[in-house]
């Protein structure tokens, strides 16, 4: 069965002084699906969005939208303006002399849908929540107000697909929150196919329907937030998502030790070095070794004993640091809610073995 994606990068590589930027990646988004590229700042997010749009020209690989070949290198290459696809980027990039009427339509120079009596720049404004700032100028609206207009001139052109370049950073949390929701509520109403570039790991979470984990020029890992949270490919990348406690170890005959005693590790080798993951929040917290305490369960594996190192609120919850007993390391476990035990206080910790991850050591 033939899949109808609105974007397909198949095996994009792209140099620049000789040294891949972007290196064999593949990526496809159906319509009205929402993908966020995520990764840390040079790891050329920036570049493929730059090369789905036909801003930069890869030196190997094909790009397609709807199905149709849009660019291969000595083959063909669309320029952007012909590709029916939306941008927005951080800058809003909106036209000073002209009023957000004409701004938006601006956009409708490339609709092939201009015809259509209910789409129009007074259709958008009030999709957009804006009725009635048709002849203001962009210098005297908020940052949000010209988000949301740069929105409405990104899709006038009714595009296949949207690219998006860390659209949402320059505002406040708040206010981020709610253009970002708006924002994509919008344009899955059209239908549109959305690449979204962030290097926040929470945004990612929060709006996409996939993430495309990239790294140094690779996409490492993509699938649902669910699965590239709670199935990580490797240790930095369940870092990226989280704060997490690292247990190191030596495979003996199918276990590791750890503080929290024996861990079961099938299928790695004799003597190998193993890193046992684990996120603060499935540490869990006992004022002794029965079970008592502030998010304590039912005990998994052996406690381990600490002392308080330091403890903060931080508002939703708690992180306390312990410098175990057994071997002098430090582990964060995080707590629901307002629990500040003095440093030097002992508590007890449990691990949430089923929540454990078990990479070999690099």
């Amino acid at each position: 069965m033939t899949i109808d994606y609105s974007l397909e990068l198949i095996n994009i590589t792209k140099k620049f002084d000789s040294q891949n930027v972007v290196e064999n990646l593949n990526l496809s988004i159906l319509p009205g699906k929402v993908t966020c590229l995520l990764g840390p700042s040079g790891c050329g997010k920036s570049t493929t969005l730059r090369i789905a749009a036909g801003l930069e020209t890869q030196d190997s690989g094909i790009v397609k939208i709807n199905g149709n070949l849009i660019s291969e290198p000595k083959v063909c290459h669309l320029p952007p303006e012909k590709r029916n696809i939306g941008f927005m980027f951080q800058d809003f990039a909106l036209f000073p002399h002209l009023n957000v009427k004409k701004n938006i339509e601006f956009g409708f120079t490339r609709n092939k849908y201009e015809s259509l009596d209910n789409f129009s720049s007074d259709y958008l404004l009030k999709k957009i929540g804006l009725d009635g700032f048709q002849q203001k100028y962009p210098h005297t609206l908020s940052g949000g107000e010209q988000q949301r207009i740069a929105l409405a001139r990104a899709i006038s052109s009714i595009p296949m697909v949207m690219l998006m370049d860390e659209p949402f950073s320059g505002l406040d949390k708040r206010l981020r929150d709610e253009i970002r929701d708006e924002t994509i509520e919008l344009l899955k109403e059209e239908g549109v196919a959305v690449l979204i570039v962030t290097h926040e790991p929470e945004e990612a979470m929060k709006m996409a329907d996939k993430i495309a984990l990239m790294r140094d020029g690779e996409i490492i890992q993509q699938g649902s937030p669910y699965n590239i949270y709670n199935k990580p490919t490797d240790k930095n990348a369940a870092a990226f998502f989280s704060d997490i406690n690292v247990l190191n170890g030596i495979v003996k005959d199918g276990r590791t030790e750890t503080p929290f005693g024996p861990f079961i590790t099938p299928g790695y080798q004799e003597n190998s070095r193993v890193e046992i993951i684990i996120r603060p929040q499935h540490l869990k917290i006992d004022f002794d070794r029965n079970g008592k305490g502030p998010n304590s369960t039912i005990q998994d594996g052996v406690p381990a004993k600490g002392k308080v190192f330091f403890s903060r609120f931080l508002g939703k919850e708690s992180i306390i640091e312990l410098r175990m007993e057994t071997d002098g390391s430090k582990l964060k476990a995080s707590i629901p809610g307002v629990f500040l035990p003095d440093k030097g206080t002992p508590l007890w910790l449990s691990m949430r073995r089923d929540r454990c991850f078990v990479f070999t050591k690099k």
